[in-house]
C-alpha cells in the first residue's frame, strides 16, 4: 500500500527579493543551470575556486562501491591552511576571524594572523604529545576561542576531532572517548552559563574512570571558570603553559581529500551514539560554497553570526568551517540569550554591527514569547540577511523573525541539512528565490532530492511522503565510526540507492518543499497522515501562541489523537484567565485552519517545553505524558526539572 503525508494547511505569502539586494547578491541564477548541466563538474569547479588544493585531484566523485562516496580522492589539501594560512598570504592576516564575548562581558578580537599563530601553537602541543594523522582527539570545551583553535589544530596535523558539547554528561562524555578511542582529551576547568560557572575538568576526570578503553593519554586543560579542579600531574597540562610556550612555527603537511576530519556523535534510536564520520576536501567544498552563497557572504564587509555551540553539526559547519574558509569576520559567544538580561542577543547583534544571523526556529519562538519590545530597545539596523536551521519554522515564527528582527524587508532563508549530510541540502539563494514563510524551498545547486511513498515511487505532482537524496553530494557522511553495517542499514537500506533522510516532506504547486519533521513525528489519525509540523505551525498562527508542541497520542477510536502542548505569549498570558476556554479555543483555531480531522483531542497549556541543549523539543517525552506512561530518560534535556512542572500542569 502506497501512503502519502497529508497536509491542509496552505501559506500564500510570498516575498520577492528587493532589487537592491538582488542586483549585489553573490548566488545567481546561473548557479542552478550550470549545476543541472553537469553535476560533477559543477562541484570540480566549486572545489578549484573555493579552495587551495597542494595536489589538485583529477577525478571528483568515485561511487564504485556505494554508499561509500569518494569526492576529489586523489587530491591534496590541508583544512586548516584553507581556513587561515591562506588568508594570512593573501595579506588579510589583519582581518578580524572572531569577535569573541564571554558570558560575563569579557571579550576578544582575534584576527586571522593571532588565530592562525594560536592554531600552530597548539598543533605544536598535540603533535609534542604524540598525536598524529589518523589519532582522535575529543574536545569538551564551553564557546570559547581555544575550541574553534583546538578543531583547527586537530584538522591541521591530519588528527580527527569529536567535539562533544559542553553539557553532555561524564557518562555521554565516556562512551564518546572510548567508541572514538581517543588519546587526548581537550576541556576547561569550566565554562560560564545562565550566569554561573559550570564545571567540565570534574566531568572529564568521571568520564575517564568510567571509560573502559583507558586510551586517554592526556588532558590539556583550558582555564576558563576559575574553578577548583582536581590534577593529575601524569595526566593533566594547562593550556596556558603548554600551548602559549609551544613555537609558532609549525609547516602544515597535505593529506589525501579523504583523509578524515571529524567525527560527530548523534543520538540513535538504539540507545547507542551514532558516530557520524565526515572527511576533508567534500565536506569543506560544500561548507564553503554553502555559507557564501545562501548567507550571500561579502567577506570584506559583512560581520555573520551562527548562534549554534561547535558541540553540534552547525557550529562545525557554520562556525568553524564554512566562514573561516571563506575568510569571513564572526561573533562567537559564550553564554545563553537570556543572561544576564533578555535583550543579551540584541545587545550583541548592536555592539559588533552583525549583518549576518543565522539561528534556530526554537529561540526565535522563545523570543517572540517574550514580547517585540526587547529587541526594539536595540539597535537592529546593521542586519541584512536571517537564516534558520534546526527544524522546520513556522510561517508565524519566520513573519516575525523578518519583521521585528529584520525591520520586514531583509531576506529570512531557511535551510535544511543533518549532521549526516554535513552541509546545507535545502535553501533559498537570497537574491534569486521568492521566499515562502515556512518553506525550506529548493535543493541547493548540485543537489538532487525527491520525495517518495513508503514502497519508494515518486510522488508525483503536489503530495507528501519520505525526503530521500537521489545522488551523492560532496559533504555526505562518509559511514558510522567502526560500524559500516549500521551505516547502511539506517541510511540505505529502506530505498537501496538514496538515501533516506528519516523527515517527511511536501512539495507544494510551485515545486517548493516544506519539511514535515521527523517520520516518527507523523500520526496517523482515522487515516490520515497528519504531520506536527503543520498542527503546530497552526497553533503557533493564533495570536495567543508563541510556542507549541504536538504529539500523537494512543487512541480506540481514532488510531491517534492529536494532543498539543502550547506556550502562551508574555503579552497574552494575563489575559488568558480561563484556561479551560483558552485551550477550546485553540482546538477550534486549529479545526478552522486545517480541519476537523487535526482538531487536538486536547490542548495543555503550559509554561516550558522539554528541549535538549541544542533548543530540539523532545516530544517522545511528551508522548509519553499524553499516554499516561512513566516519563523516560530526561538526561539530555537542557534543564531536567521542566518535565516535572509540565507534568504537574497537565495533571
Amino acid at each position: 500500500m502506497t501512503v502519502q503525508i497529508d497536509h491542509a494547511l496552505e501559506e500564500i505569502r510570498r516575498f520577492r527579493p528587493s532589487p537592491e539586494f538582488a542586483a549585489q547578491a553573490v548566488a545567481e541564477e546561473r548557479l542552478y543551470e550550470e549545476a543541472a548541466a553537469d553535476r560533477l563538474g559543477f562541484w570540480a569547479d566549486q572545489a578549484r575556486s573555493l579552495l587551495t588544493w597542494e595536489k589538485p585531484f583529477t577525478q571528483t566523485l568515485d561511487w564504485t562501491n556505494p554508499p561509500f562516496a569518494k569526492w576529489f580522492a586523489d587530491g591534496e589539501l590541508n583544512v586548516a591552511v584553507n581556513c587561515l594560512d591562506r588568508h594570512v598570504a593573501a595579506g588579510l592576516g589583519e582581518r578580524v576571524a572572531i569577535h569573541w564575548e564571554g558570558e560575563p562581558g569579557d571579550s576578544r578580537s582575534i584576527t586571522y594572523a593571532e588565530l592562525t599563530d594560536e592554531v600552530k601553537r597548539a598543533a605544536n602541543t598535540l603533535e609534542g604529545l604524540g598525536v598524529k594523522q589518523g589519532d582522535r582527539v575529543a574536545i569538551y570545551l564551553p564557546m570559547i576561542p581555544e575550541a574553534v583553535v583546538s578543531m583547527l589544530a586537530v584538522a591541521r596535523i591530519g588528527a580527527i576531532h569529536s567535539v562533544v558539547f559542553g553539557g553532555f554528561s561524564a557518562d555521554s562524555l565516556a562512551s564518546r572517548i572510548d567508541d572514538a578511542e581517543a588519546s587526548v582529551v581537550i576541556t576547561a576547568d569550566g565554562g560560564y552559563r545562565k550566569g554561573r560557572v559550570f564545571p567540565l575538568k570534574p566531568v572529564v576526570d568521571e568520564a575517564l574512570e568510567k571509560a573502559e578503553g583507558g586510551t586517554v593519554r592526556n588532558v590539556l586543560v583550558v582555564k576558563r571558570g576559575e574553578n577548583e579542579v582536581a590534577w593529575n600531574a601524569d595526566r593533566d597540562l594547562w593550556w596556558h603553559e603548554s600551548v602559549a610556550t609551544a613555537s609558532a612555527e609549525h609547516d602544515a603537511q597535505a593529506f589525501d581529500a579523504e583523509n578524515p576530519l571529524f567525527i560527530l556523535y548523534t543520538s540513535g534510536t538504539t540507545g547507542k551514539p551514532k558516530g557520524i564520520l565526515h572527511t576533508s576536501g567534500g565536506y569543506l567544498t560544500q561548507a564553503a560554497f554553502t555559507h557564501k552563497n545562501v548567507f550571500d557572504l561579502h567577506a570584506e564587509r559583512d560581520v555573520y553570526w551562527c548562534t549554534a555551540d561547535v558541540g553540534w553539526i552547525t557550529g562545525h559547519s557554520y562556525v568553524v568551517y564554512g566562514p573561516l574558509a571563506n575568510g569571513a569576520t564572526q561573533v562567537l559567544y559564550e553564554g545563553t540569550p537570556d543572561t544576564p538580561h533578555p535583550g543579551r542577543w540584541w545587545e550583541i547583534v548592536e555592539k559588533y554591527g552583525v549583518t549576518i544571523l543565522y539561528t534556530a526556529p526554537t529561540a526565535i519562538r522563545s523570543f517572540m514569547k517574550l514580547g517585540r519590545q526587547i529587541p526594539h530597545a536595540f539597535n537592529l539596523r546593521t542586519l541584512r540577511l536571517l537564516g534558520s536551521v534546526g527544524e522546520p519554522i513556522n510561517p508565524e515564527a519566520w513573519i516575525w523573525y523578518r519583521h521585528v528582527i529584520g525591520g520586514g524587508s531583509i531576506p529570512v532563508v531557511d535551510t535544511w541539512w543533518q549532521t549526516e549530510t554535513g552541509a546545507i541540502m535545502i535553501s533559498a539563494l537570497p537574491g534569486v528565490t521568492d521566499l515562502k514563510p515556512g518553506s525550506a524551498q529548493v535543493a541547493v545547486p548540485g543537489i538532487s532530492v525527491d520525495i517518495l511513498d513508503d514502497d519508494g515511487n515518486h510522488v508525483e505532482g503536489e503530495g507528501g511522503g519520505l525526503l530521500t537524496i537521489t545522488e551523492p553530494w560532496p559533504s555526505m557522511l562518509r559511514g558510522i565510526w567502526g560500524d559500516p553495517e549500521r551505516f547502511k542499514e539506517t541510511y540505505w537500506e529502506k530505498f537501496g540507492d538514496k538515501y533516506f533522510a528519516g523527515d517527511g516532506a511536501r512539495r507544494d504547486e510551485d515545486g517548493d518543499i516544506w519539511l514535515l519533521g521527523r517520520v516518527d513525528d507523523v500520526m496517523n489519525v482515522s487515516g490520515h497522515r497528519l504531520s506536527t509540523a503543520e498542527i503546530e505551525s497552526s497553533l503557533v498562527a493564533h495570536p495567543w501562541t508563541a510556542e507549541a508542541a504536538v504529539v500523537g497520542a494512543a487512541d480506540e477510536t481514532t488510531g491517534q489523537a492529536v494532543v498539543a502542548f502550547v506556550i502562551l505569549k508574555a503579552s497574552q498570558a494575563d489575559q488568558v484567565t480561563d484556561v479551560s476556554a483558552a485551550a477550546d479555543e485553540l482546538r477550534k483555531h486549529v479545526a478552522t485552519q486545517i480541519g476537523a480531522i487535526a482538531r487536538p483531542r486536547q490542548v495543555f497549556i503550559v509554561n516550558e517545553l522539554p528541549k535538549t541543549r541544542s533548543g530540539k523539543i523532545m516530544r517522545r517525552l511528551l508522548r509519553d505524558l499524553a499516554e499516561g506512561r512513566q516519563v523516560g530518560d530526561t538526561t539530555t534535556l537542557a534543564d531536567t526539572s521542566v518535565m516535572t512542572a509540565i507534568t504537574a500542569q497537565v495533571q
